[in-house]
């Protein structure tokens, strides 16, 4: 493999069959990972549930009592990530992940976009979804990706940008 431009030497140039694995990878989930930071400074790691569409961000409907929700709405800047299991990892210093700095922002509840990712969260996720939709204090956040890194193993960063993290797209919930 060849390296890239970076100075530090830890990442590798992806080929296209990287960013198809990364996509796979990705696919399997159905919650991610987030990191996210208060306006103090303060970190907070959680997760939820989330969906996709076509536009290449993911979509999660959060509780405006949580934590997350607040740092989102003061620093609209997070980190998602999905992570391989311990139990389907061979080494655990070399788990499989996939990580996204993303911009955040709300889906109002009187757009169609809304209505539009809530019936998908209502497909993928049953049920409960009747339960959670009316409820006031939640809001739809949308977490468009700014770039990402596939990590395959030791030696194996994969910087996704451009037009690599564009063909990500295609891997949603439609």
């Amino acid at each position: 493999m060849t390296q890239s431009d970076d100075s530090t030497g830890r990442f590798r140039t992806p080929s296209a069959s990287i960013v198809a694995e990364a996509g796979e990878f990705m696919r399997a989930f159905r919650s991610l990972v987030m990191a996210t930071v208060s306006a103090d400074g303060v970190p907070d790691a959680s997760y939820a549930p989330f969906v996709r569409i076509d536009d290449n961000a993911f979509y999660v409907n959060l509780s405006g009592l949580a934590a997350h929700t607040a740092n989102l709405a003061s620093t609209p800047r997070a980190s998602v990530l999905f992570l391989q299991s311990e139990d389907d990892s061979k080494q655990l210093f070399a788990r499989k992940r996939l990580s996204f700095d993303v911009d955040a922002g709300v889906v109002g509840r009187d757009s169609a976009r809304w209505a539009q990712v809530m019936d998908l969260f209502a497909a993928k996720f049953g049920d409960v979804i009747d339960l959670i939709r009316p409820l006031a204090d939640f809001e739809l956040i949308r977490l468009t990706p700014r770039s990402a890194v596939y990590v395959r193993g030791f030696a194996q960063a994969y910087p996704i940008k451009g037009p690599g993290l564009e063909e990500l797209r295609w891997v949603n919930d439609l």
